[in-house]
């Protein structure tokens, strides 16, 4: 298995991966695929962190984290990222591929001085990667949704030490 950063050809498979990998979720509204497309035209898209997986040149797994922002209630702001989404062809789901997209785009992510990503996703899975519910660090999403799916871990120690608030997710996720 290859991880590398996602390149202009990649993204009508990219587009594939993501809408055949969320096509049977239950909690998608299979728009997935369309927010990575605007997401790539905004100010909150980083380059170095949208990565594919690849195995035998064919590109199984995708990962894309951007910019948002931690807003408290003096209007202060914090730099964070957002983890969404991470996709895998379910013929390739459970043999490691997105871990190893996680924990790739976290080693980057800390590498470009980012200090704590966000995520709203299935409370079973991203635990084993040190995410925590978003509330036991004072973050709260702007949308209501279980808790137990709303996730943050620091990338770097005391990432989000003295961060509370609510996020603030780019235009381009439709969120007000």
């Amino acid at each position: 298995m290859n991880i590398r950063t996602e390149v202009d050809k990649d993204f009508k498979a990219v587009f594939d991966v993501i809408k055949n990998a969320f096509e049977n979720e239950a909690y998608s509204d299979h728009q997935e695929h369309y927010l990575v497309e605007r997401l790539r035209k905004s100010d909150a898209f980083v380059p170095e962190l949208s990565l594919v997986a690849e195995i035998n040149n064919e590109i199984v797994g995708y990962i894309l984290l951007t910019k948002i922002k931690i807003i408290d209630v003096n209007a202060n702001s914090y730099d964070s990222l957002a983890l969404a989404p991470v996709a895998v062809l379910p013929n390739f789901q459970g043999k490691g591929i997105g871990r190893k997209l996680i924990e790739t785009a976290h080693e980057k992510a800390k590498d470009l001085g980012f200090s704590s990503v966000v995520l709203l996703g299935h409370e079973n899975y991203y635990p084993r990667f040190g995410y925590k519910q978003a509330k036991e660090f004072g973050i709260k999403l702007p949308f209501d949704v279980p808790e137990a799916n709303c996730m943050a871990i620091e990338l770097m120690e005391n990432g989000l030490q003295n961060v509370k608030g609510t996020v603030k997710y780019p235009k381009e996720f439709g969120i007000e």
